[in-house]
């Protein structure tokens, strides 16, 4: 029987110079393309593969080569365009062990190739049941064995007859992770560098007509004095614009790096294709009539895609508005707005091109700068994954301000975030969702859900565009504060009580306002906040500076520059209800091409600069919080989880639960259990029950638990209902009348559950797990009061938890002060709360087969938890998670 080709392990990959390749498994029909690979070949590459000369492979060879079964034999194969670059195998020599060897073309040695064939290779190891590779290795080979070495893999070599024999065990490591994660990170950073810096740019479509979406491009291109040359193309017209025009881009007589694509969507494939052998490295598709325009457009959209990549091309697009980069030594912009704002420290992203010339426009009307700015339109290849691999590195930006319809990949973004937000703030505004993209509803998550999720990855999530502005020019020029003290500096007592309240409102601990009176001028305001700013009691300030008549506004500006400087402390002002940067509060930039750090930005009313002060505030205190360090649980059996699990899917019944498609869009059918056994694995106890079904079983089992004992009703599904549990019984008669209510409610025969009486004084709480089809598994937690459960009082986190998670996740739903002796309730062993949803956390990270789990209640005592329930379903997974396994483009 022939092979079944596994065509999930086909990926498209970023190089480690930022160029694209396809990597696949190999097929018999890759005879001819191994043939034309190995005749390009160096003697030294052929020498070091088969250890002597070998001027070509037979037939034979080549049979054997390309004709593999997919599990003992298995070969994958980079392609770039229509050839083969290079080739990675491995052969099973024994139980769990296999040989592994690889060949790269020489003109493509020192891309990474290898690097991302043995990441890939490894992972169709482990799926097929290797657990360490053997490599023989001449010792003259340096860059094999180097690449084995530096692979974050445990390994071990031995130098036996002339060869080093070098072993490497698959078993994934911390090592081996980092190693994976920056070798990502360093290609699709460089891959977005080399749109963003282009030595050339050719617009392909740049029309004669005034108004055309090409001309406008390359006019603009032109008017910004982009530092290379730009080539319009044009299949007639000599010249465009004053220039120079080509009818193709392969007869440009220079080097082409960046082209802008502006033709109809019917011929951009040919384009790309003529790029390619041209030897573009990207695109930026500015045409419409793809993914937007329904199915065929979308059919379109992936073509696009998928030759780009197949060629080493990275594109920008398609529908979108373009990039620009306001580094003094580029000067690019390619995009369809006129106007781009000035030099700074901003990188932007806007998904949306229709919105993205008024959003350039209101970044440059407040005066700020931004470093880069990248529209993505439909997103077919390049997303805000790459920016912020990009803009992580990027010496230039030091703020990440993010326009988001959709999320492509959630989990790579929540991932990518949270490490670029520990060293640069990251600003987003997400609207409803696109069906192209995940939306929280597409999601099946709550939008609170999607802020909680936001908040662990240290995102500062705004409402509004507006708000996106506000936070980010305050971001952009004014230092991070170190607590919630502000103090109020104000010529308006009205404003000054009104700013005060504001700052209560969202959580800031405003000082009593300092009112200079309406006829305060730069000493009175130089004084006051210089005096303010000098006090330890104080961590931000607010200046209102609203004159009632036109009074010394230069001089006041001064002064309060004067003062804020080198304060350490962030200064945010009304001033003259100017929206921006004023002229007089901007610190010039050392290029003159915008405001420098030092710059005191102004809001139009005191509440607006207020809240951009409270979204700062707690940004800051989620960066200064100590780095998350593992937590070491004991008593964790991940292998005996697993067997439960696999056990339990092969014998179970589908269950009757209601599951939404979103949340288990995956393959085999839901198996509801009791997840007792299964959290044991993890350490935790659940209380034990005993399930009846008539009022003398309930009392025999009442007995044997110990008085008092709880009854309710066993199906979840009905214990939502009031009146299902009944508490503190203490004797056989009152065992008897639950059952008989119960029975009378339910019908004879009813399912109970008897449960010894948990110690009081305990607060109720919920906790789940849900594995999401994008974000993968999300840990919740809530009161389990009922007015909390009405109000969905609940917040999320991702798993793995870490002990700070679980700490953040405890704290953030607004009945948490119930936890800490408030209201009345005593104060409970939250420390414990918090191990248990680490745990849980934990469980949900080995686990993709556990779709659902429900730990209803978790009573939280004075000293301990007591899990009263456990159910969960489980159901195999249709594929991997998404941002699991060796990188790949999504």
């Amino acid at each position: 029987m022939e092979a079944q080709y596994p065509a999930h392990w086909e990926a498209d990959v970023v190089l480690a110079d930022g160029g694209t390749a396809h990597v696949r498994p190999i097929r018999p029909a890759d005879a001819d393309r191994l043939r034309s690979f190995y005749s390009r070949l160096s003697d030294e590459s052929i020498y070091f593969r088969f250890f002597g000369p070998r001027p070509r492979l037979s037939d034979r060879e080549v049979e054997r080569f390309t004709n593999v079964d997919y599990v003992g034999r298995v070969a994958l194969i980079a392609t770039i365009g229509a050839e083969m670059v290079a080739v990675i195998r491995y052969d099973r020599t024994g139980p769990g062990e296999a040989e592994v060897a690889f060949l790269v073309e020489d003109a493509h040695q020192g891309r990474g190739v290898a690097s991302v064939l043995l990441e890939h290779l490894a992972a169709t190891a482990r799926e097929r049941g290797i657990e360490r590779f053997v490599a023989d290795v001449l010792p003259a080979n340096m860059r094999m064995t180097g690449l084995l070495r530096q692979a974050g893999y445990t390994a071990q070599s031995q130098f036996e007859d002339g060869v080093v024999r070098m072993t490497l065990d698959l078993t994934p490591t911390d090592t081996s992770t980092e190693v994976t994660a920056a070798r990502e990170h360093r290609a699709e950073s460089r891959s977005i560098a080399r749109l963003l810096a282009p030595g050339s740019v050719a617009v392909i479509g740049a029309s004669r007509e005034p108004g055309g979406v090409g001309q406008t491009v390359l006019r603009n291109l032109l008017a910004a004095d982009f530092t290379g040359p730009v080539y319009p193309v044009h299949r007639e017209a000599r010249a465009v614009a004053g220039v120079r025009a080509y009818p193709s881009v392969g007869e440009i007589d220079g080097e082409v790096d960046l082209a802008v694509v502006a033709v109809p969507a019917e011929g951009v494939l040919d384009v790309v294709e003529e790029c390619a052998q041209k030897g573009v490295h990207g695109l930026v598709v500015v045409s419409s009539g793809f993914g937007e325009t329904g199915a065929e457009g979308r059919a379109r959209q992936d073509e696009l895609a998928r030759i780009a990549r197949s060629y080493g091309l990275r594109v920008v697009g398609p529908n979108c508005l373009g990039i620009a980069n306001t580094d003094p030594a580029v000067k690019l912009n390619a995009t369809l707005a006129a106007t781009v704002p000035g030099r700074g420290k901003v990188g932007f992203f806007s998904q949306s091109g229709a919105l993205g010339t008024a959003l350039l426009q209101r970044v440059a009307q407040r005066g700020m700068g931004i470093s880069s700015f990248v529209s993505a339109g439909n997103r077919a290849d390049v997303s805000g994954n790459d920016l912020l691999q990009y803009w992580e590195e990027d010496d230039s930006t030091e703020v990440v301000l993010l326009y988001l319809e959709s999320l492509g990949n959630p989990r790579k973004f929540t991932r990518l975030a949270r490490r670029t937000a520990h060293s640069k703030p990251v600003v987003v505004v997400k609207s409803g969702g696109t069906p192209s993209g995940h939306s929280a509803e597409a999601l099946g998550l709550s939008d609170p859900a999607i802020s909680s999720l936001f908040e662990q990855a240290g995102l500062i999530r705004v409402d509004d565009l507006i708000q996106l502005f506000d936070v980010g020019q305050l971001l952009a020029y004014q230092p991070l504060p170190a607590g919630p003290r502000v103090a109020l500096v104000t010529n308006s007592d009205a404003l000054g009580l009104l700013a005060a309240h504001a700052c209560r409102a969202v959580g800031l601990e405003p000082r009593a306002p300092v009112n200079l009176g309406p006829a305060a001028g730069p000493a009175e305001y130089g004084t006051a906040l210089a005096g303010e700013l000098a006090s330890g009691d104080v961590d931000a300030a607010v200046v209102i500076y609203m004159p009632p008549i036109p009074g010394r506004t230069e001089e006041v500006a001064a002064e309060l520059l004067r003062a804020s400087k080198d304060s350490g402390k962030p200064v945010v002002t009304t001033f003259r209800g100017y929206l921006g940067m004023h002229p007089a509060l901007r610190v010039p930039g050392p290029d003159s091409g915008g405001p420098a750090r030092g710059s005191v930005p102004s809001y139009a009313a005191p509440e607006e600069a207020v809240r951009a002060l409270a979204y700062v505030v707690r940004y800051a205190a989620w960066r200064a919080r100590p780095a998350a360090t593992p937590h070491e649980l004991d008593g964790i059996d991940t292998a005996r989880a697993r067997s439960l699990v696999r056990r339990a899917l092969s014998a179970g019944a589908p269950a009757d639960a209601e599951t939404s498609p979103a949340a288990f869009a995956q393959a085999g059918p839901p198996v509801e259990i009791d997840a007792a056994e299964l959290l044991s694995c993890y350490g935790l106890t659940v209380w034990p029950a005993t399930i009846v079904r008539s009022a003398g079983e309930a009392v025999t089992a009442a007995g044997r638990l110990g008085w008092p004992v709880v009854v309710k009703v066993a199906d979840p599904g009905a214990s939502r209902r009031a009146g299902t549990v009944r508490l503190g019984l203490t004797g056989p008669e009152m065992v008897r009348h639950a059952y008989t209510e119960f029975a009378d409610l339910f019908g004879e025969g009813v399912e109970l559950a008897v449960q010894r009486m948990a110690p009081q004084p305990a607060v109720p709480t919920v906790v789940g797990v849900v594995e999401d089809p994008a974000f993968g598994p999300i840990v919740s937690f809530g009161l389990g009061e009922v007015t909390a459960r009405l109000l969905q009082d609940q917040g999320f986190r991702l798993a793995p938890l870490t002990r700070e998670d679980a700490a953040a996740l405890v704290r953030s739903v607004r009945a948490a002060p119930l936890l800490f002796g408030e209201y009345g309730y005593p104060p409970v062993a939250v420390d414990a709360l918090e191990d248990l949803l680490v745990r849980v956390g934990r469980l949900a990270h080995d686990l993709p087969e556990v779709a659902r789990l429900d730990l209803d209640q978790v009573l939280v005592g004075e000293s301990r938890v007591m899990v009263l329930g456990a159910r969960a379903i489980l159901r195999t997974p249709a594929g991997p998670r998404l941002d699991v396994g060796p990188p790949r483009l999504s």
